[in-house]
Formats: C-alpha cells, sequence, structure tokens
C-alpha cells in the first residue's frame, strides 16, 4: 500500500482503514496455520512488527471480527478461498505483557492479575449469558472483583477457565490464544532481582494455558528471547519454537531489501539506498539475509534524517547491565565489536538467566537474539570434532547499533562527564598532574557503576579500567586508533592509542596496576612496578617499527588502591623510561 507513513501504530485495522503505508505480512497466516503447531513461541527482536503481526492474526480469526473482509481483500491471504473462509470464525484471546515492566514481583503479579481481570471484564457477556453454572460462575465473579488480591490458583487458571466459558458460550468452538511480548516482565525481574519468584508463577500460567488446556486450537506467543525449557516451558512439550536462526517465518518479521528498497523507490529517497543499507540493514533469520528493522526504515523514511532509531526506542538496560558489569575477557571483546571486527563464540538459543551474571555464551546469545549481533558464520557438527560445541562468528548488527552502544558508553561516564572530558584533554597534553587530578574525580564518581553484586568494583577495579578503556575507545576513535591487551614487544599491554596521523599527533601507552600490600608499600611503588613493566617488555616496539619515533611515545602507569588512583610518566622516571 502506498499511503502516508504512520508512526507507532500497532493495530492492524487502523493501520487498513487509514490507508497507512504497509508491507503485506498476511502470508504469515497461511505459513502458521499450515503448520498445525498447537504452540508457537516466536523470537524475534523488539520492534520488529510483533504486536502488529498479533493484532492482524487476531482480527483475522476473531469472531468479533466475522465479516470484515474489507481488512484483508486487497492482501495475499484473501487470494485463497480457503482462508477466506477461516476470517472471523474463532473466539481469540489476545493479550500482551508489554508494559509490565516492574521493579518488583508484588507489582508485576498484580499488574498481571488486572490483565487477566480486565479480560474477564470484556467477556462478562458471557456471565450475563446464563450458560455457565455453580463453581463457573463463582469463579468467573472472583475475577471480576478481586484484581488486587487474586490468589495464585486463580491467577495461573484464568485463561484456562476463560478458554472453557469460551468454548460453552460459542458452541464447543475451540480458542486461539494470542500472547504478545510474554518476556518483558521476565527481563525486568533478572534486572531487579526477582527472577525465581516469576519464574514459578509464571511456569504455572503458561502451562494451564497452553498445555493441559483442552479448549485451546492455537495459540502463539512472542518475544525476544526464548527462556530455556527449564525455566518455565519444563511442562509445554508440545511448544514448536521459532527463534532467530529458524527458517520458519523469516521475512514475516521485518522488512527485505526488496521491500525497502521500494519503499525508497517508492517515497523518493532511493537514492540513500547504500546508506540506508549500511545504517539499517544487517539482521539475519534462518538463512534469510538483508532484514532490516521496520521501525527504523519506517522512521527514515518519515524524517528523511539518519538517525540511531531502533536503539534508541528503550533504555537497553538488561544488555547494559551485562557489558558494564561483564568481566575482562567480555569486555575485551566487545572493543573488537566496536572496532568492526568479529568475534568466535559458542551460542546456546535458550536464555539461561541465572547463568547471565558470568557465562560469555549466555551474554552473547542474549546480545544475538536481542538484535545487536549478526551471524556471519557459523560451524557445523560435521565439520568440527565429536564432542565440541560448534561456534559463531559475531558482529555488530549496523551501524545504528554501533552508535547505539557509543552513547550506552558515555553514559556509564555520565556523573563524571566534565572530568572525564578534562582527562581526555590532559592526557593529550601531557599534563600529569591535571591526569591524577581529574582521574581521582571519574574513578569517585562512577567505579559504583561497575559493582557487581558480592565483589564491587572498589576492591576489584579491573571492571571499571576496561570500561574506561571502551570510553577511550569511543571518544579518541576519530583521530586515534585504540587496542587493549594485546602483544608487543614481550608482552600484553593495557592500552595503545596510535595516531592515525602520526606526523599530527603522539602516541600513548598505559599500564594498570592495582595495589598489592604484600608486594608493595604504597602507590608510589605499584607505579614503579607498571613502568618497569613498560619498559622490560619493550612495549613501544610496535609504534617504533610503525615509524614513531620514541619522543613521540608517552608511557604512562596507573596506579589503583580502592577509588584512589596514581598516574604518572616514564619521562619522569628516568630509570624506568626506553632506552
Amino acid at each position: 500500500m502506498a499511503g502516508n507513513i504512520a508512526i507507532g501504530i500497532q493495530d492492524f485495522s487502523t493501520i487498513i482503514q487509514g490507508n497507512y503505508f504497509y508491507i503485506d505480512k498476511t502470508p504469515f497466516i497461511k505459513e502458521w496455520w499450515d503448520c498445525g503447531d498447537s504452540a508457537t513461541l516466536i523470537t524475534r527482536p523488539r520492534r520488529f512488527g510483533k504486536t502488529l503481526t498479533m493484532s492482524m492474526v487476531e482480527q483475522f480469526f476473531s469472531i468479533d471480527y466475522a465479516g470484515r473482509s474489507d481488512l484483508f481483500e486487497h492482501l495475499a491471504i484473501w487470494k485463497e478461498e480457503k482462508y477466506r473462509n477461516l476470517q472471523g470464525t474463532y473466539p481469540v484471546i489476545s493479550l500482551s505483557f508489554a508494559n509490565i515492566k516492574e521493579p518488583t514481583y508484588e507489582l508485576t503479579r498484580q499488574k498481571i492479575c488486572q490483565l487477566l481481570s480486565k479480560l474477564y471484564t470484556e467477556h462478562v457477556y458471557i456471565l450475563e449469558s446464563g450458560i455457565l453454572r455453580g463453581s463457573d460462575i463463582t469463579f468467573f465473579q472472583r475475577m471480576l472483583t478481586t484484581s488486587e488480591n487474586m490468589n495464585d490458583v486463580d491467577a495461573t487458571l484464568a485463561l484456562y477457565q476463560l478458554s472453557s466459558f469460551l468454548y460453552q458460550y460459542y458452541g464447543k468452538k475451540k480458542v486461539i490464544i494470542l500472547l504478545d511480548e510474554y518476556d518483558t516482565p521476565i527481563q525486568e525481574a533478572f534486572v531487579d532481582g526477582y527472577w525465581d519468584q516469576l519464574v514459578c508463577f509464571t511456569r504455572s500460567l503458561f502451562n494451564s494455558t497452553f498445555k493441559t488446556n483442552p479448549w485451546l486450537e492455537r495459540g502463539i506467543m512472542t518475544g525476544i528471547t526464548r527462556v530455556s525449557r527449564e525455566s518455565i516451558f519444563s511442562d509445554l512439550n508440545n511448544l514448536k519454537v521459532v527463534t532467530t536462526t529458524s527458517d520458519e517465518y523469516a521475512t514475516a518479521f521485518g522488512f527485505t531489501e526488496e521491500e525497502v528498497f521500494d519503499a525508497l523507490d517508492r517515497f523518493q529517497v532511493g537514492e540513500e539506498k547504500e546508506k540506508v543499507k549500511l545504517w539499517y540493514d544487517g539482521f539475519i533469520f534462518g538463512n534469510h539475509k538483508d532484514i532490516y528493522n521496520p521501525w527504523s526504515i519506517l522512521n527514515f523514511i518519515d524524517t528523511k534524517t539518519f538517525q540511531a532509531f531502533w536503539a534508541n526506542t528503550s533504555a537497553n538496560s538488561l544488555v547494559g547491565k551485562l557489558i558494564r558489569e561483564a568481566g575482562h575477557s567480555i569486555k575485551e571483546q566487545f572493543e573488537l565489536l566496536l572496532h568492526g571486527e568479529s568475534i568466535r563464540s559458542v551460542i546456546d538459543e535458550q536464555i539461561v538467566y541465572n547463568q547471565l551474571n558470568g557465562s560469555e555464551r549466555a551474554i552473547w546469545s542474549m546480545l544475538l537474539a536481542s538484535g545487536y549481533l549478526k551471524v556471519l558464520h557459523y560451524e557445523k557438527y560435521d565439520e568440527i570434532p565429536e564432542g565440541t560445541q560448534p561456534k559463531y562468528e559475531l558482529a555488530l548488527t549496523n551501524l545504528e547499533v554501533n552508535l547505539m552502544f557509543q552513547n550506552m558508553i558515555h553514559a556509564w561516564f555520565d556523573d563524571a562527564e566534565q572530568e572525564y572530558n578534562d582527562f581526555i584533554n590532559a592526557l593529550l597534553e601531557n599534563d600529569v598532574d591535571a591526569m591524577n587530578e581529574y582521574m581521582n574525580g571519574v574513578a569517585l564518581r562512577t567505579f559504583s557503576s561497575f559493582d557487581t553484586g558480592k565483589q564491587p568494583s572498589v576492591s576489584k577495579p579491573e571492571k571499571f579500567y576496561h570500561g574506561f578503556v571502551l570510553g577511550l575507545l569511543v571518544d579518541l576513535q576519530d583521530h586515534y586508533y585504540l587496542t587493549s591487551n594485546r602483544e608487543s614487544g614481550f608482552g600484553r599491554y593495557d592500552v595503545m592509542i596510535e595516531p592515525k596521523q602520526p606526523a599530527e599527533r603522539d602516541a600513548y601507552i598505559i599500564e594498570f596496576k592495582v595495589f598489592n600490600a604484600r608486594r608493595e608499600k604504597n602507590l608510589e611503588d605499584t607505579v614503579e612496578t607498571a613502568l618497569a613493566q613498560i619498559r622490560e617488555k619493550k612495549y613501544v616496539e610496535n609504534l617504533v617499527e610503525r615509524g614513531i619515533s620514541k619522543e613521540h611515545i608517552h608511557c604512562y602507569a596507573f596506579a589503583f588502591e580502592g577509588k584512589t588512583v596514581l598516574i604518572e610518566s616514564a619521562a619522569d622516571h628516568p630509570q624506568n623510561a626506553e632506552n
């Protein structure tokens, strides 16, 4: 359809009746119905049309939309009589957990109960019809009046019982159940620390709704992640799971490149195709490459400007938490990703939330499922030694995602923004006194951002170091190559800052050391140890080999004790200066 762009509309009928721009995704209905799966879980990153698709499915099948051929008659699904005859023939229960983002289990449970009670209010005509008897009447009435103090038994049976009531009311017609964004409260529970409580509740709810429900015709759940079967799907052995690496429904969510380029031509911005591809291409579903995020494309066509539209649609609280609190290995690999390089990791598409605090596999799997990473290549089992797991080659999805992460890293230093900026300037001006003043301010204000549970960064500042390195990368990348923990000379330096134009700028080497009370008397000793390591390991050799003279290479030692930092230059310690 060639109508105007409408941003943020997630109701199918509103788009069709308003003649707004719409790319026909009704073939999904045919593909899903022909599969015959009892319960289907489809995972896609946010803003990929999951809610609009669920609205489309509801309005195609729901009895409430019987006779609404006007919504579909110009779309692909209407070409076959078989599907025309299905329109408006099933009772449908549709609900969404998208707005359940509460800080506590109690508030989350209460909001779910309110949604369940609202469904009963919408279907109160069943109670008023007089078809219910005895305990069914009592249950229905409780659901109408007790949302704030609903007990677990009633709450977890609510959809099961409503399916029964609809089945009775519509003459033994089974029910289609649609649950959108099922994992939103689950992600919030992990971030806010009530994961175990919510798992028990949702496991019972999902089991009664999608597994032991004799009145269920078909069901669809959508979300960003596939939560591990052991967590909430342990009893749902009838669940068909479709992830980002599955071939099913590969083009049903998101726009294909052909669809995007056609839209750009239609709205007279076809000359921007290559730049649009750089910014927004990169998503891969199954074997289908060049999938674009609809939210970004629609916003670009509407504004005619290149921005990080998709990446800025939420606080990204979970992904920020994972990277900020990750160990040095993950931060080092993340540095490679920001440089445009790729990494290799085993991937497990069943997200185990209680492993996200330390497992590299779990973290990269979460970032892949959420759309921040793409798979460039993956090993097949017949290509690797028996008993080993295949590895995936991963990269940041596109420029939009890269910019989002740069903004996220900047935000880590927001509390000390002025000190951080002043430190960068002092570093480039080789002002050691100013570097000490400003770096102590940065450390004091930002160490707590890198705390992780029982071992806060005050005692283990390595997490801060690597976050700091990522910050340097973002701020200096226009004029410098920044690398960390790479080989040079006879060892591995912590940070190397190499100018892209050596004739115009100096180079810098930084070595971090934590005060060790068993070996050193004070921070001055720690500084001496770090400077001696730079000299003995000949860290400057790589820079010299690339044509940078030693007088334009500045070596610094950063010594940490708690939140106190001491920075000194090799130039002020002749015994440790390079010969």
